[in-house]
């Protein structure tokens, strides 16, 4: 009796929300589901009742999971799949979202004039295009000023129009780099709403608190206003301004025949950077580029990849296999929105044959998030030498080698939490990085990670050391003789059931590893409870008494748990090439073991 009562209640709420969808696609998914949930399942054979039975208990538990409640708006906005009910993507729910937003919005600047103005843009995702037009629609029929940014361009385009229009509020649709049934909808405030540093950084609490807040007091999408027009469509003049804050940043040493001298092949993943991309290296005279072919164009459908994210193994191997056949310098990859970057470059130490008859792909490798990291940061400290003031960060589970070359250049480090919504808020920020390809150089002009300008600043440095008959690799090796070497990887396990995650955290917290590599661990921090001066956050920081460190997280965008794993080796500052690749070896060779025992520690 109560299971029936509660479905009853359950499939009373689904038929309001239908009622109350103003997306006919989604209104009948819900209808067809309900009907599966509800059809007969006492006629026919056994078999067919068996059948009937099945097919309706797993209708019911997806209604149950879409009606678990109201997507979670949080410091990430919104992100999760598309479909039908309050827990997915869909117009009603950014419906709802864009009007919290804009009564957050008009109670924040109330009384003060002129009207708040908010910018709005969207990548080429299913759905983004109309979450984009009803975000503007809501917020124009409460007396918002919006600027709606031409159609698919990439966050970064979004993140310095917010900036550079002065802008109170952005809104990005977009997941970035899930997987192609997710959709997403970032949210940045800056203008008359933020007065520090973080002005056009993403939202963090408490303002998604109180916007999640407003979002919760919408009764219904039908209570919500919508105008049919009134907003302004920006040209592309707003594109032509950021391509130029971009280029701006070109290393002037890079001359016309050493940017013309370098090879590179670019992905955007099938997502919408690469237009952008291509112009802005073209114009700073990389003018030797070429787009993947089968992914250069948008597409929400992402057909060549599992998951549209350069750190996910294969993602590159069709631009590695183009970059071979050219014999390419560079490998650059962005992610579908454009606000990470990858990159790959052919490592000497990894070539197993010279000569004739050597297989073109041999040697190359994708650069770890924080080697890219702390290449851009070498790049940052040399042009802030001298620079009073400046500021280097890194999120906490990025490598701690910045903090290392920020001391040698004379310039100060500051560690925040994960995410870029706390490295933009950093004040004197001259560069800021997180370990998962994301990287911000040039914070005055967007302030968040924009892969884009990062890809520019790399492809510079590549021409340079091709002119100096220097690789990538003698930069790194450069940084492990001066600051010792610093060794990352990664280790995630991806959920289906999310109860999982809690449980995988709790398991640490009470049995956490003695031993990392054999090295005994003399450090466990919970970091739920506050660390160096950082808001309390869900990890575990485990350190070793060789300097080993691994930090354990939920991430904040993703059914995961993170792990991120460090090992720090001593170089002797004159060490050779083949010194310090032997160094290499043994500390993959450590890695390799913390990961087994961390892996173990966590029972995945």
């Amino acid at each position: 009796m109560t299971v029936q009562k509660t479905w009853d209640q359950l499939a009373d709420e689904v038929r309001t929300w239908i009622a109350d969808d103003p997306d006919p696609r989604t209104a009948a998914e819900l209808t067809a589901l309900l009907a599966r949930a509800e059809a007969p399942t006492d006629e026919g054979s056994p078999l067919e009742q068996e059948s009937a039975a099945t097919h309706a208990e797993r209708a019911r538990q997806d209604l149950a999971d879409r009606f678990l409640g109201l997507l979670q708006f949080g410091t990430a906005g919104l992100r999760g799949a598309i479909g039908g009910g309050p827990n997915r993507m869909n117009r009603a729910v950014v419906i709802r979202a864009a009007s919290g937003l804009g009564a957050y919005l008009l109670g924040e600047l109330d009384g003060v004039t002129p009207a708040p103005r908010v910018v709005v843009g969207h990548d080429a995702r299913h759905g983004s295009a109309d979450f984009a037009r009803d975000t503007a629609a809501v917020l124009t029929a409460v007396g918002i000023e919006v600027l709606m940014l031409p159609p698919q361009l990439p966050t970064p385009v979004l993140a310095f129009a917010v900036r550079h229009l002065n802008a109170d509020a952005g809104v990005m649709v977009t997941a970035s780099h899930n997987p192609p049934q997710d959709n997403g909808y970032k949210v940045y405030l800056g203008g008359r709403v933020v007065r520090d540093a973080g002005q056009g950084a993403q939202i963090v609490s408490p303002m998604d608190a109180a916007i999640a807040a407003e979002i919760a007091r919408v009764p219904s999408v039908s209570a919500v206003p919508r105008a049919a027009d009134g907003w302004t469509q920006l040209d592309q003049r707003i594109h032509d301004d950021y391509r130029a804050a971009v280029g701006a940043l070109a290393d002037p040493r890079v001359d016309a025949a050493m940017a013309k001298d370098l090879r590179i092949v670019l992905t955007p993943m099938h997502g919408v950077g690469g237009e952008t991309a291509r112009q802005v290296l073209t114009a700073a005279g990389f003018t030797d580029l070429h787009l993947v072919p089968l992914q250069a164009e948008p597409d929400p459908d992402f057909p060549t990849v599992a998951f549209p994210n350069p750190e996910e193994p294969g993602a590159i191997d069709l631009a590695v296999a183009l970059a071979a056949e050219l014999d390419a310098d560079l490998v650059i990859a962005l992610d579908p929105d454009a606000d990470r970057c990858g990159a790959a470059f052919v490592d000497p130490r990894r070539r197993t044959h010279t000569g004739p008859g050597a297989a073109a792909s041999d040697g190359w490798r994708m650069l770890h998030g924080d080697e890219v990291g702390a290449l851009l940061g070498t790049v940052a400290a040399e042009r802030s030498a001298g620079v009073s003031g400046g500021v280097l960060a890194n999120s906490i589970v990025s490598s701690r080698l910045l903090s290392r070359i920020a001391e040698g250049a004379g310039l100060a480090h500051v560690q925040t939490l994960t995410g870029f919504k706390w490295i933009s808020r950093v004040e004197g920020l001259v560069y800021g990085y997180e370990e998962a390809l994301g990287y911000c150089v040039n914070p005055a002009g967007v302030r968040d990670k924009d892969g884009i300008s990062a890809a520019l600043l790399l492809a510079g440095l590549a021409a340079r050391l091709k002119t100096e008959g220097r690789g990538i690799v003698d930069v790194l090796d450069d940084l492990a003789r001066q600051h010792g070497l610093h060794l990352t990887d990664q280790l995630s396990a991806r959920f289906t059931d999310l109860a999982k995650i809690p449980e995988v955290m709790a398991r640490l917290r009470e049995h956490p590893p003695v031993l990392l590599a054999g090295s005994p661990v003399t450090s466990v921090i919970d970091l739920a409870e506050g660390y160096d001066g950082l808001p309390p956050t869900d990890g575990i920081l485990l350190l070793a008494q060789d300097d080993t460190r691994v930090i354990v997280r939920p991430s904040g965008t993703e059914p995961k748990v993170k792990c991120y794993l460090e090992v720090v080796l001593p170089v002797e500052a004159t060490a050779p090439f083949e010194t310090v690749g032997e160094a290499r070896t043994a500390a993959r060779d450590r890695l390799d073991r913390v990961r087994a025992d961390v892996a173990d520690a966590l029972g995945l």
